[in-house]
């Protein structure tokens, strides 16, 4: 399993929302570029990268600070938050990006995700972010009644190469990761699931590893800028 280290980024600043709510932000580091290479150095072999602004703004905003990123760390970096459209997507990965993250327009333009995932194999993941079972868009803001594993399975046949599934209500919360629905959803579906939202400790983590299905990794933010999980650790128990 990979560690997927978050940096998720609000006016330019590496920060955590609890709940996914945006005035409830913690500025973990003022200089984001710098954050990624600490990820990098420590041996984090990819970084998970989110526009917390673009994701409400529906387009980029954070851009100047990813672009530092891409260009501080030689690892691959993947990026989710106000990518809608393809001269978006076909943009950053120009600019060095590995995968782009489709979410709100997985719900609202799966053709897109079908097109961009054709136009560039192996670049393009859905990011799935529920409430209770139920897909939010706009950044969390509007929720749906589509059901997590109906979306899923609606790109088995797409080529994309990830689905990021987040739990709204442990992201940012410390209290661990929706293991079972994280399992449920890896159990039915072909694509790699990467697990995110909530992990907060080694024993997460090894939770998610023995869950029974074969995760493609795990993302933690809060955590390791807290200092509850020790990167090197964590690093060990997943590659163990």
């Amino acid at each position: 399993m990979i560690l997927y280290p978050a940096i998720d980024l609000k006016d330019g600043q590496c920060v955590r929302l609890l709940r996914g709510e945006m005035e409830e932000a913690t500025v973990f580091n003022d200089n984001p570029a710098a954050q990624a290479r600490a990820f990098q150095d420590a041996g984090c072999e990819w970084i998970h990268l989110v526009d917390l602004n673009g994701a409400f703004a529906g387009e980029p905003v954070n851009g100047a600070a990813v672009e530092a990123i891409l260009g501080a760390i030689d690892v691959p970096a993947q990026l989710g938050g106000g990518i809608r459209d393809m001269a978006t997507i076909e943009r950053w990965i120009d600019k060095g990006l590995s995968r782009v993250i489709l979410g709100t327009v997985a719900v609202e333009n799966p053709d897109l995700v079908r097109e961009a995932a054709r136009a560039f194999p192996g670049k393009v993941a859905v990011g799935i972010d529920a409430r209770d079972g139920r897909v939010a868009t706009k950044g969390w803001a509007e929720e749906t009644d589509v059901m997590v594993t109906d979306l899923a399975k609606s790109f088995e046949d797409a080529g994309v190469c990830a689905i990021i599934y987040t739990d709204i209500n442990r992201d940012g919360a410390m209290q661990g990761p929706n293991t079972e629905a994280t399992a449920d959803l890896a159990r039915a579906v072909s694509i790699p699931v990467i697990a995110s939202g909530g992990v907060s400790s080694l024993d997460d983590l090894r939770a998610l590893k023995s869950c029974g299905a074969s995760l493609n990794g795990a993302i933690s933010g809060r955590a390791l800028y807290d200092g509850a999980i020790d990167l090197k650790e964590a690093l060990d128990v997943l590659k163990g």
